[in-house]
């Protein structure tokens, strides 16, 4: 072992020294904070890495560890470490960005710890001076290797350095109100260059549901595999644990009215309106029989149950949302104002930023004057498209040429 020139055994040994020294860092000082490399110091690394593998390749014809490390025999040595790491943050529970470990060793925020940092760079390193030792591609057939290499570490640098440099934030906007304010991770009111205004919120919903519940738990029953029926408009009647239940009369937008000795339920085309249905439900073992009205409720009328016997009881929960929607205008401050409708997982992009539909005020329902938006920006997210577009052709080309070669031996 260690006998020139090194092999894998020694790159493995190598990973094992690096993976011990950031256990010791992690222990000793902490995790990594990658809101220090912000802009312009994430640009500055970035040009040090550049100078870094500029010298190490003009050494690497006197100092052995340069010459080994863009050798084919580190690269996979890496690209085992790094994969066993990674395979370890898979299996384990990732605290949110922003957040600090929960685990000693890091591991919980794998992105921000030693062991993968070092593992992380030690790759890096090994794909740069592989790619510098290639050089730049004078044929067609070294082409493919030099946009796959390049285009990887591209991807790779430009991912971790503009980490620094990406917000995400949170912005609450009432209809007819214009924000410019937002909160991050942190808390921290922050002003952006651009204004939202909610002009009209939608919901659409699903059919609401009638489910059997414990009176004493209030859980839903059976336990574990709760039963339901989806009042469609069709649906008259069903079955439910040991219960027929028949559906009278349904009015979609109803209002209770109290009376001296019982709730019934009224058309109420207004704010706060909720469904309601009149059942009758019979006990197909005893026979038992119970009618009354059922509701999901509202932030203005209380739900409505209906007690089947001393165990159970009927009830509607509140209606599941199917989609939501915001009708916004944006504006900018070069003065432009952009109308959309932002739908979760259909953002608007706008002056570099995605802006996502979040959350509403649930306990209004379709009735709510609130929307609550993710504004995302990461300035270097378009370099991470680049290399990757670059890794893509890469191998595509690669299989070309492994295509052509193989043709060529079967012809000879």
């Amino acid at each position: 072992m260690w006998q020139q020139p090194w092999g894998y055994r020694e790159g493995l040994i190598i990973g094992l020294g690096l993976f011990v020294t950031g256990i010791l860092l992690q222990l000793s000082i902490g995790g990594i904070d990658w809101s220090l490399i912000s802009f312009p110091v994430n640009v500055i690394l970035g040009i040090g890495l550049v100078l870094v593998v500029v010298a190490m390749h003009l050494l690497r014809g006197r100092i052995h560890l340069f010459r080994w490390l863009s050798s084919y025999q580190a690269a996979v040595a890496s690209l085992l470490w790094v994969g066993g790491i990674t395979i370890v943050m898979g299996l384990t529970k990732q605290m949110p960005s922003g957040h600090s470990a929960v685990d000693p060793l890091g591991f919980s925020q794998m992105i921000a710890s030693w062991p993968f940092t070092l593992l992380y760079l030690w790759l890096v390193l090994a794909l740069c001076l592989a790619t510098v030792r290639v050089g730049w591609p004078r044929q067609w057939r070294q082409v493919p290797f030099f946009l796959n290499h390049a285009g990887l570490i591209i991807a790779l640098v430009a991912g971790v350095l503009g980490n620094a440099d990406m917000q995400r934030l949170k912005m609450t906007c009432k209809i007819g109100q214009a924000e410019w304010r937002a909160t991050d991770e942190s808390g921290q009111l922050v002003e952006l260059p651009l204004a939202i205004e909610l002009e009209h919120f939608q919901i659409d919903e699903y059919p609401p549901k009638l489910m059997v519940i414990s009176n004493d738990s209030g859980k839903t029953l059976p336990e574990g595999n709760p039963q339901h029926l989806s009042l469609e408009d069709s649906l008259a009647s069903g079955k439910l644990l040991e219960w027929e239940i028949q559906v009278t009369a349904s009015i979609p937008m109803a209002g209770s009215m109290v009376t001296e000795d019982t709730i019934r339920f009224v058309d109420f085309h207004s704010m706060g309106d909720t469904y309601a249905a009149h059942i009758e439900a019979t006990n197909k073992q005893t026979g038992e029989r119970k009618a009354g009205w059922v509701s999901a409720g509202s932030f203005v009328f209380p739900y409505k149950p209906l007690r089947l016997d001393s165990l159970t009881s009927l009830v509607m929960p509140e209606r599941e949302p199917r989609r939501y929607a915001s009708l916004v205008k944006v504006y900018t401050q070069e003065q432009t104002i952009t109308e959309g409708t932002i739908e979760v997982n259909r953002p608007i992009k706008i002056s570099g930023w995605k802006i996502y539909q979040l959350s509403y005020d649930e306990t209004k329902g379709r009735w709510s004057d609130v929307s609550v938006f993710e504004l995302v920006r990461d300035p270097w997210l378009p370099i991470v498209y680049v290399g990757i577009g670059m890794l893509m052709l890469g191998a595509i080309g690669l299989f070309i040429n492994a295509q052509r070669k193989k043709d060529k031996e079967e012809a000879l």
